[in-house]
């Protein structure tokens, strides 16, 4: 099986499908083009009857769960997956070498309520990934079933994370983190946990080698009405994948590549046998993410506005808004004040004529920094 750095992603790439908006709409007439080759089926609808569709491909006994869009703004694992499924149904070799050793399945949108609307919740505004005991919601009950009857071996719970998170204490943006969930209050260790943590380190050697550094850890606090502290509270391993922030890339066409290759390297791993290649403890060598970025740092604001005091900087965040189906990002001011121990992914000191100048010419930015 070809390891996941050797592909050529740009044949991998599923090109028909782009930007952060991405609903049923877009991915039905693939889903149904590729079940030709795969087995497609709908398990389910959502609350405004939406139908929550899932993909297998390969018979084997290794079975894996995937799911993607649990929160429907969060579209990039959802262009990875598709991204593995367009690579296999056009690559026999690397198909037929899994096929007889793996079953997987695939929700590439659990909410597409949430897809259609570009919002976090479902259509009656709740959170999936906090609805694991209640199972109140037909999205929630769809996931826990497949659950329940495929049995799996391994679960890859599927999101994006916002721009705010470095890694450890470095400057470096956290472009794609993981988290071996908690299964009780303790925190502990139990088999299940222990491998998924395995799991993620073999992850990580991969993705090191084209990130470095920039490979960050979820705090694992215990909720149990998370879906992935639940399901690991079954005794099955559960990982999440969190696609984060690329430099210069708000549209995540490099991070969906990065997911693509840590899904891949997760298949071949799993294929291979990873357990007793790799420790526990390198997963606590992982370090934990931060959340000290901001989109737009600016700083030395008094340059710009006399009302700002002389230490101040102006910690900016996009809000994400969907018009004509297409996503803008919108400047909000987050913070003001000394925010020394923060980083920029664009950085603008007031001090220097060019960046003041850049600052005033850009209208929306410019506009937000004067109302202060």
């Amino acid at each position: 099986m070809i390891a996941a750095l050797d592909i050529n992603y740009n044949r991998a790439k599923l090109s028909s499908i782009n930007g952060r908006y991405v609903t049923c709409e877009h991915i039905d007439a693939v889903l149904e083009k590729w079940s030709a080759n795969f087995q497609l089926d709908s398990i389910g609808t959502s609350v405004q009857k939406r139908v929550i569709k899932c993909i297998t491909l390969g018979s084997g006994p290794k079975k894996i769960l995937m799911w993607s869009q649990m929160h429907g703004n969060e579209s990039t694992t959802t262009k990875a997956v598709l991204d593995v499924l367009h690579y296999l149904d056009n690559d026999f070799d690397s198909f037929s070498k899994i096929k007889n050793d793996f079953t997987i399945k695939i929700i590439p949108i659990l909410n597409p309520d949430g897809a259609f609307a570009y919002s976090r919740a479902n259509a009656n505004g709740i959170d999936l990934n906090r609805d694991a005991q209640d199972l109140s919601q037909p999205e929630s009950k769809v996931l826990r079933a497949v659950f329940d009857d495929f049995g799996p071996d391994f679960c890859f719970n599927l999101h994006d994370q916002r721009t705010i998170f470095n890694v450890g204490e470095t400057q470096e943006p956290a472009t794609v983190s993981f988290l071996s969930p908690a299964f009780d209050e303790t925190r502990g260790l139990s088999a299940a946990r222990e491998t998924s943590m395995k799991l993620i380190v073999a992850i990580n050697q991969t993705l090191q080698k084209i990130i470095p550094g920039k490979v960050g850890r979820y705090d694992d606090s215990f909720n149990p009405n998370c879906v992935g502290d639940a399901f690991q509270m079954t005794a099955i391993p559960t990982i999440l994948f969190e696609a984060g922030h690329f430099p210069r890339d708000y549209d995540r066409k490099k991070t969906r590549e990065f997911i693509f290759r840590a899904l891949w390297a997760a298949i071949k791993s799993i294929k291979d046998g990873f357990e007793t290649d790799f420790l526990v403890a390198s997963y606590f060598d992982i370090p934990e993410n931060n959340k000290k970025y901001f989109d737009i740092l600016v700083k030395n604001a008094n340059h710009l506005n006399s009302n700002y005091s002389k230490k101040d900087s102006i910690g900016i965040l996009f809000t994400e808004i969907l018009k004509e189906n297409s996503i803008h990002f919108e400047p909000m001011v987050e913070n003001v004040g000394d925010l020394t121990d923060y980083f920029g992914h664009v950085v603008y000191d007031c001090s220097k004529e060019k960046d003041l100048k850049e600052v005033k010419s850009d209208m929306a930015l410019s506009k937000i920094l004067n109302k202060i």
